[in-house]
């Protein structure tokens, strides 16, 4: 175990580290004193470090024990969730850069923007600036359009009260213009960006869920010209379920989209997208 002398010079987050680390293993609950003992910091820095931890969720505290908070534990089964989905999604993203020749992204809704997962294509032949770990305002962006189109009507809600901020001189900045956006998605079951998140690209993109709110979006971006949008559309839907099928066994039927089943304020206790979620959190 290392002194405190050793690691006095450590940054906060190594500090913070070190702590989070001494819950290994067995050790589910421990006191101060356990903590101190093995992270090999101070009593005071372990002390003021555990307040500020348990204040962000990090841990919990339960009469004078410590555990690992639900906020991490929420964090790591996202980072769990995204890297199953990406493996999952990653062959069928080759096969729709190879058939089209286009860039395919892999994207997921965090808030008001949409998370890139995965993305394949010719850093030769692309203008965007826009890679994986990247984020982008969901209201100008095809991906971000179809999942709220059929995604949590409080985040489509909580959006359209905020500064729906323009990055081109086609990004929708209205609020009732992006209400009728998002019910035209809803009806053709795909959502586009033209132009609206940066000059000269264009964009399509396919949610890929069943019968309830939407998982993640597949896309196809390229830069304007003549592109055939309803192709583009169709190809991105097709990869949208040979991704969910991938996910899910073979034999669950992926539902298109109807207009019948278009509505925003899907209940959050949805029971084909709980199901759909527990089946897909125990996969390994």
């Amino acid at each position: 175990m290392a002194s405190d002398a050793d690691t006095s010079g450590l940054p906060l987050l190594e500090k913070a580290a070190l702590i989070l680390s001494a819950f290994e293993g067995q050790r589910s609950a421990l006191g101060l004193t356990d903590v101190v003992r093995h992270s090999g910091l101070s009593q005071t820095t372990v002390h003021r470090l555990l307040d500020q931890l348990v204040q962000i969720g990090w841990l919990g505290k339960e009469g004078r024990k410590y555990y690992l908070g639900l906020r991490l534990l929420e964090l790591g089964a996202f980072a769990s969730h995204h890297n199953r989905l990406r493996r999952a999604a990653l062959p069928h993203l080759i096969s729709l850069h190879q058939a089209t020749g286009h860039w395919a992204h892999l994207s997921v809704l965090d808030k008001g923007d949409v998370l890139c997962l995965e993305q394949i294509g010719d850093p030769r032949r692309s203008s965007i600036g826009y890679q994986v770990g990247g984020r982008l305002p969901a209201h100008c962006t095809a991906a971000g359009k179809a999942l709220l189109a059929f995604g949590d009507a409080a985040t489509v809600e909580e959006l359209l009260a905020g500064d729906l901020a323009p990055r081109t001189r086609s990004t929708i900045t209205r609020g009732d213009a992006l209400r009728g956006e998002l019910a035209r998605v809803r009806t053709q079951g795909v959502a586009c960006d033209q132009e609206e998140c940066f000059d000269g690209v264009t964009c399509v993109a396919a949610p890929l869920r069943g019968a309830g709110r939407a998982l993640a979006a597949v896309s196809l971006s390229r830069t304007v010209g003549h592109a055939d949008l309803k192709r583009m559309a169709h190809q991105a839907g097709q990869c949208a379920r040979a991704v969910w099928a991938s996910l899910f066994d073979a034999g669950r039927r992926f539902e298109e989209t109807h207009p019948a089943d278009t509505g925003l304020a899907a209940e959050s206790g949805d029971t084909a997208t709980v199901l759909a979620w527990l089946r897909f959190s125990e996969w390994e």
